[in-house]
């Protein structure tokens, strides 16, 4: 399995393994120059190996912050997609891991901030010591440098009643490394799954801190509070040779060496790493607002059962396929709000259409806005590779868990119409579909669809094109007595449908068993869309379920991201 991970994912593990490989290069090469080069050995009698920490983590974290923003430019991504569309399709689906690169990156900042606070908490106190130090150490002298002149200072603090935190609020690199910090921490801890999923208008806002987070990062490093000796000083007073004079002065010293040291400020370099980003993700933002004022129709509202709003739509030149999604603002409810929604619609239907829940205070009051009246709204996409894969099979299995059901229902729409038009391009010919659900209630309308669906190939003779088991992961008594009193009746009391609802979870093992003894010489495409947990359930069936002979059954297991 790990061999097939690296052939389908071999451009992420690439991606992966370069990025690594960089960031270890850059904290490498700087933490041993600042360790070593003798412009800093000044530096560092005050310091310690806290300068390299630092200075080695500032680095990386500018590398970082040049990243963060190239994942979550969807239209460069979408260039991207359209400009290797005629390389292999794998290499397009790595794209598609934009958001997972873009938390990496973020986690990488996090840490590498941890790092670079650590060491500056430090540097501050030895800063501090080194001020109060009155014993004619090296620290001691060069920390009373400023009283030599302007140029001379190497310590910052230059008062004994100078605090860590007096620093922290009143000079550039300490209020804004506060801001910064303050800036990420939000950033990360609001984007976590459960607060995405459950308060999405939190998650937005808060990310918005990105402008706060790179202003202060440009500005961070310009007052050059750290320092090192000038190339020039470092000819007239080699500091190797030097080092002792400072700290035994005659004083008629005539030596080369008597002459005091000069200190220069490392000059601020943050902006050379995060400019062209910042230009790039202003030109993604100006294109994002062009496409949003093109005129979207709203051709039919349809309010579906538990709260779900299915908007049906048109808008000049939009070409979508299977699988994609696009973003939505309602500028009656928020103007700077844009929300993804998968789309439901078959690319062969004159229409795009969505299937909105109600899961938090903007869906809400979307819905409730569509009750009364047709708002204006803005749509930009769509994004996200095609999910054509399914139709290079013989056989699909199909397993949609929860609201990963959503982009099934432009698949099966889409292979339905291929099957009409007995279209060249697709191969299947059976296809076995998994719903799991805790309650049916929130996708009634998908319901709806596989009924409709059921009846248009039952009458045309194809009833057996499709086979679909549904199981409800979640279920109280009073179902069970339901069910278990209309147990002989056509239908399924759950559903209407005539395929009956399983209680509780479903055995792979057997499932794939069935599907290998039913196509004992066939290809079978797996394909999920669904959690991680489920992924790996799957996974391990369809290498256990897989014939060694090249004849028989082979079964290929396809993630979709979604």
């Amino acid at each position: 399995t790990m061999g097939n991970w690296l052939v389908n994912h071999w451009f992420s593990a690439a991606v992966l393994a370069a990025w690594l490989g960089i960031n270890i290069f850059l904290f490498t090469y700087y933490f041993l120059f600042f360790d070593r080069d003798e412009q800093y050995f000044y530096t560092r009698a005050i310091l310690g190996s806290a300068l390299a920490w630092a200075r080695a983590s500032a680095k990386c974290l500018n590398f970082n912050s040049m990243l963060i923003l190239l994942p979550v430019c969807r239209n460069l991504l979408s260039f991207l997609r359209g400009t290797c569309s005629c390389c292999r399709r794998t290499l397009r689906k790595q794209l598609d891991h934009n958001l997972t690169f873009h938390k990496l990156v973020a986690y990488a900042l996090a840490l590498l901030t941890a790092v670079h606070t650590i060491a500056h908490l430090f540097n501050l106190e030895r800063y501090n010591q080194s001020q109060q130090a009155t014993d004619g150490s090296l620290p001691a002298v060069l920390s009373k440098m400023h009283l030599q002149g302007s140029n001379k200072w190497l310590n910052p603090i230059h008062s004994n009643q100078t605090t860590v935190e007096y620093v922290a609020f009143t000079t550039i690199p300490g209020l804004t490394g506060v801001i910064i910090t303050l800036a990420l921490i939000l950033m990360v801890t609001s984007s976590t799954e459960f607060i995405r999923r459950n308060y999405f208008e939190l998650f937005w806002y808060t990310h918005h801190l990105f402008l706060v987070y790179f202003a202060g990062l440009v500005i961070h490093g310009i007052a050059g509070l750290v320092r090192g000796q000038t190339e020039q000083s470092m000819a007239e007073v080699p500091p190797h040779h030097c080092t002792e004079y400072l700290t035994q002065r005659d004083q008629n010293c005539t030596h080369d060496c008597c002459k005091d040291p000069e200190f220069g400020s490392i000059p601020a370099e943050s902006w050379k790493w995060v400019l062209a980003p910042i230009i790039l993700y202003v030109f993604e933002r100006i294109l994002r607002v062009w496409r949003a004022q093109q005129k979207v129709v709203v051709t039919k509202v349809v309010m579906h059962p538990a709260r779900v709003l299915e908007l049906q739509m048109q808008k000049k030149g939009f070409c979508m396929e299977v699988g994609q999604y696009i973003f939505v603002n309602c500028p009656a409810i928020s103007a700077l709000e844009w929300h993804p929604f998968t789309l439901t619609s078959a690319p062969k239907e004159d229409f795009f259409s969505i299937h909105i829940r109600a899961a938090g205070d903007w869906t809400e009051r979307l819905i409730d806005t569509f009750q009364l009246e047709i708002p204006r709204i803005e749509v930009d996409g769509p994004f996200g590779t095609a999910s054509e894969d399914v139709f290079q099979y013989e056989v699909a299995m199909l397993v949609g868990a929860g609201i990963g059901v959503t982009p099934f229902a432009s698949i099966l729409k889409s292979i339905w119409y291929k099957f009409q038009q007995a279209d060249q391009t697709l191969k299947t010919k059976k296809i076995y579909f998994y719903w799991l659900c805790r309650d049916t209630g929130a996708f009634a309308w998908f319901n709806d669809l596989l009924a409709s669906l059921e009846q248009k190939m039952a009458e045309s003779g194809k009833a057996d094109f499709l086979t679909y088991r549904l199981f409800l992961t979640g279920w109280d008594t009073s179902i069970a007595n339901n069910v278990a009193l209309h147990f002989d009746t056509a239908t399924d009391t759950v559903t209407g449908l005539r395929h009956k609802t399983i209680f509780g979870r479903p055995m792979w093992n057997m499932e794939f068993a069935a599907v290998a003894a039913a196509h004992p010489r066939s290809v079978v495409g797996v394909f999920l869309c669904g959690p991680e947990a489920l992924a790996k359930s799957l996974q391990k069936s369809c290498h256990q379920h897989s014939s060694l002979d090249p004849r028989k059954v082979k079964f290929y297991f396809n993630k979709e991201n979604f």
